[in-house]
């Protein structure tokens, strides 16, 4: 089909209402039209749906677009049918269809109204479908994700490898498109020879994203702080934030909750409502921040996230780059922060154990590679740019100075000498190691791969043991960039010298480096929970005295105002502001704003006064009481169910049990009890502890037994100081 640049144009305006293409839509557009294979490598944001929809719209039949997640299929098929007054023009087949949705989706297809089929491949390759697709007119057929052919890539599918076999079941001469926003060289060369199509026109987009700015930080025991600041500091932007398990997703959505942060978990253990829910919740910014599985985002077309925050870093760069690439799509600012510990490095190669061994042993060379880029101090953008093969000149490619290592830089030194040095060993070795065995080398470390081949034996061996490992691994990184080595893929990373990197022995040339961030940990475990710090003596009489005070003009018991564990905490944190009092151990918002003015205001001016320097990471509050849990107790408390029965119906003790009561009581939250005290206690019982504990100066329960004398135990006493506190204090 030839058309010219004017009626594409006008196509464009027609269907989408856009005045002008975006980067290379429209040459592959064009290619398409023209029935060419083709392939496109289009970073995320580059608008790649585009060029298989408008094509499909523009032309007779029906184009089938392959696609691997049902969430993405649907996401478009809405978008499409959004530009069309036939609901027919787009539809999906997968297993989620009944046997009528089948029917009227075929029926579509054969009256020529469906321009767009979207597929998982298992789908396409039942016998039914390829019979009822081969009496049709397929324009083409689309690959989208074609990343998951290739075995070298971060998100390999088997399923994909069958789809040229398919395709030519369904029809002769049907033009192949393959699509992907990440690519190294070596996984576009496995995709083209896969398709079975050498002779695609291909057409490649730079990866670089020049409005990222790049950050990687190491991941300490404060992390959850760490990003409920960060978050704070950027109030009312969309951000994501990716973890690895769904349990950390739940863990820190409630987190981000209970310090006043509009957030959502999604992960693919939540059901498709819930999760199409919170992802709506999101793109209509009715919340902030998604806390995400890498489940979330595949196909998500929000333009405006601001940040794309890692917890836990990702398994590959492609993944890094594909889940950072969903910041700043409008072009505007984009913050990427990932969170980096080797131990998480460790987690995820102990994730790989039971898998075949060629696909473990790939898995740990992408893995290296992200050691790689957490731990470089050059330029992030050129390390990734480098990975994916496009080189990079931070002086004046776009984009040069927005990463961490670029704004802080570390101090270079010359390095020529021992260049020469890793590139004379690795050709003395005749190219048969991987860095870390090269290093070995270098340093004159044996190991059993070392001895196998004799190495130890030879004069080289260790002749850059003036240096340490770190220092090597640094250089080897930093000539890999460089050019004068490249990584042999096929053998999962062995060393090879490139033709720069003999010219560069012929001819030696100055050779700035710096070495590689070394992440100390040791600091990690630091915590700020009382049990190790310790709280301000001279604040902590003030705030008795205060309480004392108070509690007399009010005619309650001081420990009804704040209990002696919360001044503890106060006197530890230095709150000064309300906001900052509910971050305190048993201080709810209600008890807070009931009884907290004055303590804030004390604490405020003795702050002041004694110049203290109060650590932010304070104020940062836990979910405590597990959000779930404390709903489940409240609604039933409300019913009047035995709390025997809730406490069995959660698996936990009667102890366990009251201390949950406890946690959301002491915090401020009135419980009605009076049910269940009234079968414990008769009337002259309740008047006669009522009493005690209104005239006592401490609610510790030891001394209410003692006083007592043993008529009444631990637990009985425990549960009627809920019902005093609920009725006094709350």
């Amino acid at each position: 089909m030839s058309i010219s640049t004017k009626e594409l144009h006008a196509a464009l305006k027609t269907y989408f209402g856009f005045g002008k293409f975006k980067g290379l839509q429209e040459q592959v557009i064009t290619s398409i039209l023209s029935k060419k294979n083709t392939f496109a490598i289009m970073p995320t944001g580059g608008g790649k749906s585009l060029c298989y929809q408008l094509p499909a719209l523009m032309q007779d039949g029906t184009a089938i677009i392959v696609s691997p997640l049902i969430a993405l299929m649907k996401n478009q098929v809405d978008a499409i049918r959004g530009i069309s007054s036939e609901e027919g023009i787009a539809h999906v087949l997968n297993s989620s269809l009944n046997k009528s949705e089948i029917r009227q989706v075929k029926s579509d297809i054969e009256s020529g109204i469906t321009k767009l089929l979207y597929v998982a491949p298992e789908s396409l390759s039942k016998a039914e479908n390829i019979e009822f697709l081969r009496g049709q007119t397929v324009s083409f057929m689309a690959v989208d994700e074609a990343h998951c052919i290739s075995e070298w890539g971060h998100d390999f599918r088997p399923e994909y490898r069958n789809l040229k076999h398919i395709i030519t079941q369904i029809g002769d001469n049907i033009p192949i498109i393959g699509l992907t926003a990440t690519a190294t060289p070596k996984v576009q060369e496995d995709i083209l020879k896969n398709l079975g199509t050498t002779d695609s026109t291909t057409f490649k987009a730079s990866f670089n994203r020049p409005n990222l700015y790049y950050e990687i930080l190491p991941k300490t025991a404060q992390v959850d702080n760490d990003i409920i600041r960060f978050v704070k500091q950027n109030e009312g932007k969309s951000g994501i934030i990716y973890c690895l398990s769904r349990k950390r997703v739940e863990e820190l959505s409630q987190i981000l909750q209970v310090n006043q942060i509009k957030a959502v978990p999604y992960h693919a253990g939540l059901d498709a409502k819930t999760r199409s829910r919170h992802q709506d919740m999101f793109l209509m910014e009715d919340v902030d921040v998604v806390v995400a599985t890498i489940a979330f985002g595949m196909g998500i077309d929000k333009p405006d996230v601001r940040f794309v925050i890692h917890h836990d870093i990702p398994k590959s760069i492609e993944s890094y780059y594909q889940e950072t690439g969903r910041a700043g799509r409008d072009g505007g600012e984009g913050h990427c922060l990932a969170y980096y510990a080797y131990k998480d490095i460790e987690k995820l190669e102990k994730f790989m154990s039971g898998k075949p061994v060629a696909e473990q042993e790939i898995g740990f060379a992408l893995l290296q590679e992200v050691v790689a880029l957490a731990e470089t101090s050059m330029s992030r953008r050129k390390f990734i740019l480098h990975y994916f093969g496009e080189s990079f000149d931070t002086k004046t490619g776009d984009g040069g100075d927005m990463d961490d290592n670029i704004r802080n830089p570390k101090p270079q030194s010359e390095a020529m000498d021992q260049v020469k040095l890793l590139l004379n060993i690795v050709s003395s070795t005749h190219e048969k190691y991987k860095s870390k065995d090269l290093v070995n080398v270098l340093t004159g470390q044996e190991n059993a791969l070392i001895k196998s081949h004799k190495t130890d034996e030879k004069p080289f061996f260790g002749n850059g043991s003036e240096k340490v490992p770190l220092y090597w691994m640094a250089l080897i990184r930093q000539s890999l960039v460089a050019g004068f080595l490249r990584k042999d893929i096929e053998t999962y990373g062995v060393l090879k010298i490139t033709e720069n990197g003999r010219e560069f022995l012929k001819q030696p040339v100055s050779f700035t480096m710096t070495e590689d961030h070394t992440y100390n940990f040791a600091d990690s475990s630091r915590s700020y929970s009382n049990s190790t710090a310790v709280a301000d003596v001279n604040l902590m009489r003030m705030l008795k005295d205060l309480r004392k005070k108070n509690a007399k003009k009010l005619g309650v018991p001081p420990f009804v105002i704040f209990q002696d564990p919360s001044l503890e905490d106060m006197a530890l944190k230095y709150p000064i502001t309300i906001e900052e009092l509910y971050n305190i151990h048993g201080v709810g918002e209600g008890k807070a704003k009931r009884y907290g003015t004055d303590f804030v205001a004390l604490i405020n001016s003795y702050v002041n006064e004694n110049e203290i320097d109060r650590m932010q990471d304070m104020v940062i509050k836990s979910t405590g009481s597990n959000s779930s849990l404390k709903l489940y107790i409240i609604q039933n408390i409300d019913r009047k169910l035995p709390l025997d029965d809730l406490s069995s119906a959660k698996g936990m003790s009667m102890d366990e049990f009251v201390k949950e009561l406890e946690a959301i009581v002491f915090s401020g939250t009135k419980l009605n009890i009076n049910y269940w005290i009234d079968d414990l206690f008769d009337e002259d019982q309740q008047q006669e502890i009522h009493d005690y504990f209104m005239e006592s100066e401490s609610d510790d329960i030891e001394t209410a037994i003692e006083e007592f004398d043993g008529d009444y135990d631990d637990q009985e006493l425990r549960l009627y100081r809920l019902k005093f506190i609920s009725e006094v204090a709350n």
